[in-house]
């Protein structure tokens, strides 16, 4: 590996020409690509075989003419809220309702049956039509007028103290459709109703007050790099460079992902989560070359021997620290959850570019720059070498470590456990306007609907009825499934809210005393699947349930059963890498078991912050986007192995070079420390520049890994790790025989490399202590 990459480093320094032309042809295609195959992105969270999607899918095929994704279908809602001491029904406020939907009507959007007279009503009138038509229904089919009335009070879109009112209003198209002008018209329109002294908010899909991600959060995190690069080379010219590289990586990974959209269905959050990543790992990986080719000149002289030595050392490191994070991402597909699998594979394309670049493209702007790849010195910036005689801090903290590992090991294993403890209270639930920032309009319509109705307004639960083989009619069968659903403390009301064709299916709408993220509702939901198998036994009839929450569960329960062979995936095949990497067991084994540590902390701190609301940082904690554990679990896992690798293969040369164990880990820890240091410190800027983004995931997401980088790179690898190698002695790269007979020899500290050198440059080659 070490002279495969060696030869790679010297081609791409002496051919700079070739490999720099090469990179602009790609990056001119993949951007011709994006501008030409570019499709939409979208919202939809579909999860195929779950029992939700399975009432979708039946609701579709028994009922085309509502076949819409509801989650992705265009609308909005116009709640109004009357005055203090004032209802709705009052004259001043229906003549405020009716201007905004005077306004409503003027949007080119608005589906032409929403236009035609009468068809968007106040909600004063359409309660009044509602309650006439359910009395009317009630009396044609037997039904009593008080089920008939309480019915029309469940569907209502008046509260019952007439101060909260809704309308809903079609837009043609679909999310994609969404402009800036669109949002612009449909607030315009409630601006009549603001004027008239009425509260009027707006939710929806078509009205979605969220920003799209990205933009200036980047360049906080690539502004906040350059700076700490600059204090690492003290060179302005070598800052750039990791900069440069990973600003081209990011745009031609982020224009692969839109050509992507033109063939594949992606959520609007994959390219966000890709470049958070993809920037992150490629100015870390760069900086690790530069760092290793500025010490390679000093030892050879020869720049473009440095570049390759630097590609073949350094750059071997980076090999295996992108391979885990890219086989953690792409093992997301274990998980079985489309937009997870899509999350994953995008993020992992970023990091492949990455690692390509630091490998090739690097060397060759190096090689471009010649002798100016370290101009630029920035006065007040002098090197951190220590004067000979005198250690540095790096090689002062290490031996304390290696002096009292017991101690160390000890104190950051229970810094990290107490971190750990709020995770207990995890709680999970999918993005919906509950969770949104109380400033919006979404949540605040969500939380005026709720105040009026009810919580359970907010996330009605869909019943699908399929009758096609029942034993009784169909009416009947839909009879008793309404009394079952009725017969449950937490709901409010069940309903018929319509029959198909056929007559064998009914859509059954069920209103929830509780709230949609409400363990009350998870149980209601739970109790109505449960009683499908006794009204089958009885009547031969089918159901499925469908709804925000039980979206929810079935996601729970899908990460719940897909979490540990997710693991076991994931873990399993890191272990045999660092196995090839550092031919040892129980370094990997250790290495995995920091990363558990870490992610257990990483967890506790996202509740207290994110869902319990700890130091009053979040204006609206709330549970925990449900497909987040899995993911961060996935993206921590290959940045955890990436400090392991960087740290721990320095080690790792230096012990294969003679030294004791012992002065391996500290000549290791000394070389690698302070270039991992501002690694870290670079890759925890990039993520938490995407606290500031507006989108609850991404905003959780990058605090999370912010902090998972922290307590990785700063507690488990410069702590736990080094106090267990000193603890283990030459115990730590035992492999038994058998197995490092089978395992290949990947020669990532570089034996090989130096046997290839002629004899005068061997010694040259070795890691100085």
């Amino acid at each position: 590996m070490a002279t495969y990459l060696y030869r790679i480093g010297k081609f791409a320094y002496r051919r700079k020409g070739v490999v720099l032309a090469g990179w602009l042809a790609l990056m001119i295609l993949v951007g011709v690509g994006a501008a030409t195959l570019a499709g939409p992105t979208s919202e939809s969270f579909s999860i195929p075989g779950t029992p939700a999607q399975q009432a979708q899918d039946l609701m579709a095929e028994r009922f085309p003419a509502q076949a819409d994704d509801p989650m992705n279908s265009l609308s909005a809602r116009y709640v109004f809220q009357a005055p203090a001491g004032q209802t709705l029904d009052q004259p001043q406020n229906k003549a405020a309702m009716d201007a905004v939907l005077e306004q409503v009507r003027q949007i080119p959007q608005v589906k032409a049956a929403a236009k035609a007279e009468g068809a968007l009503a106040d909600p004063i009138v359409a309660n009044q039509k509602l309650t006439d038509a359910a009395v009317k229904s009630a009396t044609e089919k037997g039904t009593s007028q008080e089920t008939a009335l309480a019915n029309a009070a469940a569907m209502s879109p008046l509260s019952k103290d007439k101060t909260v009112g809704y309308v809903q209003v079609p837009f043609d198209g679909d999310q994609a459709d969404v402009t800036d002008a669109l949002r612009s018209s449909i607030d315009h329109a409630a601006q009549a109703g603001r004027d008239a002294g009425l509260n009027v908010q707006i939710s929806g899909t078509a009205a979605s007050d969220q920003q799209p991600p990205g933009g200036a959060t980047e360049l906080v995190g690539i502004g906040v790099a350059a700076v700490v690069l600059m204090i690492t080379f003290g060179s302005l010219v070598a800052a750039g460079l990791p900069l440069i590289t990973a600003i081209i990586g990011i745009m031609i990974g982020s224009l692969g992902i839109t050509i992507a959209t033109g063939f594949t269905e992606l959520s609007s959050m994959t390219p966000t989560l890709a470049i958070m990543i993809g920037l992150a790992v490629a100015i870390d990986y760069s900086l690790f070359i530069v760092s290793r080719y500025r010490h390679e000149i000093e030892v050879t002289g020869d720049r473009e021997e440095a570049a390759g030595r630097a590609v073949g050392t350094a750059g071997s490191a980076v090999v295996f620290a992108g391979l885990t994070v890219i086989i953690a991402l792409l093992a997301l597909r274990v998980v079985g959850i489309p937009f997870l699998t899509d999350m994953g594979a995008a993020a992992a394309f970023t990091v492949f570019i990455a690692v390509s670049i630091a490998l090739t493209l690097l060397p060759a702007i190096l090689g471009l720059f010649g002798r100016k790849a370290f101009a630029g010195k920035i006065p007040f910036l002098k090197s951190r070498e220590p004067k000979p005689g005198k250690q540095s801090a790096a090689q002062r903290y290490i031996a304390f470590v290696t002096r009292k590992p017991a101690y160390t090991l000890i104190g950051g294993v229970l810094l990290l456990g107490v971190l750990a403890i709020p995770a207990t209270n995890l709680s999970l639930a999918l993005p919906n306007d509950g969770t949104a920032d109380p400033a919006t309009s979404s949540r605040q319509a969500y939380d005026m609907v709720g105040d009026g109705f009810g919580p359970g307004k907010n996330g009605p639960l869909l019943v699908v009825v399929d009758a096609k083989d029942a034993k009784v009619a169909p009416q009947q069968a839909f009879d008793d499934v309404v009394k079952s659903i009725s017969s449950q403390p937490d709901v409010v009301n069940a309903q018929i809210a319509g029959v198909n064709q056929a007559g064998d299916t009914a859509q059954v709408l069920v209103t929830p005393k509780s709230s949609p993220s409400s363990d009350e509702t998870k149980a209601l939901v739970d109790n109505i699947r449960g009683a499908e198998a006794g009204l089958n036994a009885q009547t031969g009839v089918n159901y499925g349930v469908t709804g925000q929450t039980a979206l929810e569960s079935d996601v729970s329960n899908s990460l719940s059963k897909a979490l540990i062979p997710y693991l076991a995936v994931v873990v399993g095949l890191a272990f045999l890498l660092l196995m090839l990497v550092f031919r040892s067991v129980l370094v990997p084994l250790t290495a995995t078991l920091g990363f558990l540590l870490s992610v257990a902390a990483t967890f506790g701190a996202t509740v207290a912050i994110f869902q319990e609301g700890w130091l009053g940082i979040i204006s609206n904690p709330g549970p925990i986007v449900s497909f987040m554990p899995v993911f961060l679990i996935g993206v921590v896992f290959g940045l955890a192995m990436d400090y392991q690798v960087f740290l721990v293969t320095r080690m790792r040369e230096e012990y294969t070079h003679g030294a004791s164990a012992k002065d391996a880990v500290i000549a290791g820890f000394s070389h690698g420390a302070r270039v991992v240091t501002a690694a870290a410190i670079i890759m925890m800027s990039v993520f938490a520049a995407f606290i500031a983004e507006p989108g609850t995931f991404i905003k959780a997401m990058g605090f999370a890994l912010a902090v998972a980088v922290f307590f990785d790179a700063f507690i488990v690898r410069m702590v736990v790790i080094p106090s267990v190698m000193a603890l283990l002695g030459d115990k730590a790269w035992y492999l038994p025989k058998w197995l490092d007979r089978i395992l290949p020899n990947v020669d990532i500290e570089g034996k090989k490399l130096e046997r290839s050198l002629p004899n005068d440059e061997r010694k040259e080659l070795q890691p100085v202590s």
